[in-house]
């Protein structure tokens, strides 16, 4: 997979790019990354990226010419790119939308800064995204997420091939607790299911523990989620029976 990025500060992002499950996976050939300084393809002596807006207000804008000439210079080396400008204006940002990124060949990631960009690059861009309502000063750190997220997902990037289907999100559900050594720390106890070495009981308690924790933490995710009869019994035998006009039924005929 390949992702080129577009900012103004590209050394923001060089020292993420070199650690962990992302250094492993530029190593390995399975991703490839580009980052473009947007300051390159400005006009003028001053190579101005940004200007006043017009009819007044705060701030700054970043100007049209650069960013699409940067967008179109990478189009011209790697055609077909997906184009996504990270906008605290964008669609938020979800593990479904990871994985729908995760199938794609090429992205294009637009870091903007200031107040924004000018609209008229709107044209350009396939998807806006956000990672949470608040703003930062730049779109770097978004891109970032965007790219540890999705690159994790790629096939051979992580140690265990299943450990992104059982993520959390992964079913609409937060993780199920964990635990490792010690078996005892501090009073506490590790449940005795995980100790018994029945895997069907262990994916059972994984199971119920995820609902459970999903209900008290976030419980808006749990009216997306969708269990099957068999599921809902489970669910009902551990004191954690959903009503349908919450949770739909899944449709078990698919």
């Amino acid at each position: 997979m390949k992702f080129d990025v577009l900012t103004i500060f590209p050394n923001l992002l060089a020292s993420p790019l070199e650690e962990g499950i992302i250094r492993r996976a530029l190593t390995s050939g399975v991703l490839e990354i580009f980052c473009h300084n947007i300051r390159d393809y400005a006009l003028g002596k001053h190579a101005m990226t940004d200007d006043r807006p017009f009819g007044g207000g705060e701030g700054m804008v970043m100007k049209p010419e650069p960013i699409v000439a940067a967008l179109r210079q990478v189009a011209a080396q790697r055609p077909g790119g997906h184009v996504v400008f990270l906008t605290p204006q964008g669609q938020p940002y979800t593990q479904k939308m990871a994985w729908d990124l995760a199938q794609k060949e090429h992205v294009v990631l637009l870091c903007g800064r200031y107040e924004g960009v000018d609209a008229r690059v709107e044209e350009y861009i396939d998807a806006e995204i956000s990672i949470g309502d608040y703003v930062l000063t730049g779109g770097e750190l978004a891109a970032l997420v965007v790219i540890d997220s999705v690159t994790r997902l790629l096939p051979g990037v992580l140690g265990c091939s299943d450990s992104a289907e059982f993520d959390t999100f992964s079913r609409g559900l937060l993780k199920y607790p964990q635990y490792t050594r010690p078996r005892q720390f501090e009073g506490q106890e590790v449940p005795e299911t995980l100790l018994s070495g029945d895997h069907q009981a262990i994916d059972q308690w994984r199971f119920v523990e995820s609902v459970r924790r999903t209900k008290e933490r976030r419980r808006d995710l749990l009216q997306q989620a969708q269990f099957s009869s068999v599921e809902r019994k489970v669910l009902a035998t551990h004191g954690l029976e959903l009503t349908e006009s919450v949770v739909p039924v899944l449709d078990e005929r698919n």
